[in-house]
């Protein structure tokens, strides 16, 4: 990606006006080199969102890659090269970022397995950063196996025997948001669980209201910018505004000066965010930090050591090329009602494809608390041979 250091290469960021203005890395990222060193051959760098500011993958300046499930569909952003060059089976892995979306919805929208690591587990530096206290390197596989592999590489994790969940928990609200039906997504990993562990492990609840209930600083956060709107999760909804506040908040401290002197030439849609977060103030960051503690001490308590938390990684199917503005902005906001989850928390969270639902990809999210990636991992390789079962036996 344009946006891991490279020695000797210059770092784009998928703008060629930071490319012109900035001059070659004289180092290669950590995380780079953990993967070579793990025996990994790097073939080349991949196109991405400018700045990374962006969920759909739409680069103006170098093209938009082409999504091997939907090639009339976005291929999803920021790391759009990256999940597609693992969709057309053009590479085994490659990696990505994810800030707030980058890594688990192009998985989603390309039909691949992507994971997003407990936040400061995997070495960030020379990578440009976005948000520092959002920033992760995550990566994509087809194979959970390889996942699994490259995950202990970049997480310095021995290896380890598979653990059991405690449980299984379904938001039966989460999935509401999503277009996609139930029966294939949340129904399919149900049925996986109960045949490899047994039922008494699936708990549903309601996670807009725990949210609400077990997060007091909320309150406050809705009571200011929800007012008058109208989501569908409306704890959920805070959340995300939360999130990207502070996103454009610590976005502005890292690039205000180079945007304010450059001027760059930005695509449509990331340019008006991109100046949005230039003039954001300081007003309700306090109350945001509170909230995102709260929030992960809330999560924490629901999953426990072992538990998993489901959610559609995408509130629907992946939109169309060129779509218009407006009607990505709703799908945007709903996305980030899903996304904001493990972005605020925290948490791990790996997308995995679902097969192809009216011939458009279809995923869920797991997600696990903060530290949990190798138990995440491992779960991911332990149930995915079973939710490809239930999904060939749709399709009988």
């Amino acid at each position: 990606m344009f946006i891991f250091d490279v020695d000797g290469y210059v770092t784009g960021f998928g703008n060629p006006d930071w490319a012109r203005t900035h001059s070659a890395a004289t180092s290669t990222a950590p995380a780079v080199l953990d993967v070579l060193r793990a025996g990994a051959t790097c073939v080349g760098k991949t196109i991405m969102d400018e700045m990374a500011y962006c969920i759909y993958g739409e680069n103006k300046h170098y093209g938009t890659p082409r999504n091997p499930c939907a090639p009339e569909r976005v291929p999803g952003g920021s790391s759009s090269g990256s999940a597609v060059a693992v969709g057309a089976m053009l590479v085994d892995f490659s990696l990505g970022t994810d800030t707030g979306a980058s890594v688990r919805l192009p998985a989603s929208y390309c039909g691949i397995l992507g994971f997003r690591p407990s936040h400061d587990t995997v070495s960030t530096v020379g990578v440009l950063p976005f948000a520092q206290s959002f920033d992760t390197v995550g990566w994509f596989a087809r194979d959970p196996v390889i996942l699994n592999l490259v995950g202990r590489v970049l997480l310095h994790l021995p290896d380890a025997d598979p653990t059991r969940p405690t449980q299984i928990i379904i938001p039966e609200d989460c999935f509401c948001l999503s277009s996609v039906p139930s029966e294939r997504t949340a129904q399919i990993l149900v049925k996986s669980v109960e045949k490899l562990f047994g039922g008494q492990f699936v708990k549903h609840v309601i996670l807009g209201d725990y949210v609400k209930d077990n997060v007091p600083s909320l309150q406050h956060f809705m009571d200011k910018e929800n007012e008058g709107q109208e989501y569908d999760i409306p704890s959920l909804a805070a959340l995300s505004s939360i999130m990207q506040l502070l996103q454009r908040y610590e976005f502005k401290s890292n690039h205000a000066e180079w945007v304010t002197k450059v001027n760059p030439d930005l695509g449509p849609g990331i340019s008006g965010r991109v100046w949005k977060a230039i003039r954001t103030t300081q007003e309700n960051i306090d109350i945001c930090n509170s909230v995102r503690s709260e929030l992960r001490a809330a999560l924490t308590a629901l999953l426990g050591d072992h538990g998993i938390l489901a959610i559609p990684t995408a509130p629907g199917d992946p939109p169309k090329l060129q779509t218009d503005p407006a009607t990505l902005a709703r799908f945007r906001a709903r996305a980030f009602n899903l996304l904001s989850i493990a972005g605020l928390s925290g948490f791990c969270q790996v997308s995995i494809p679902l097969g192809m639902h009216n011939n458009l990809p279809v995923s869920i999210s797991l997600l696990a608390k903060h530290g949990s990636d190798a138990f995440l991992l491992s779960i991911v390789e332990t149930l995915y041979d079973t939710l490809k079962g239930e999904i060939a036996m749709l399709r009988e």
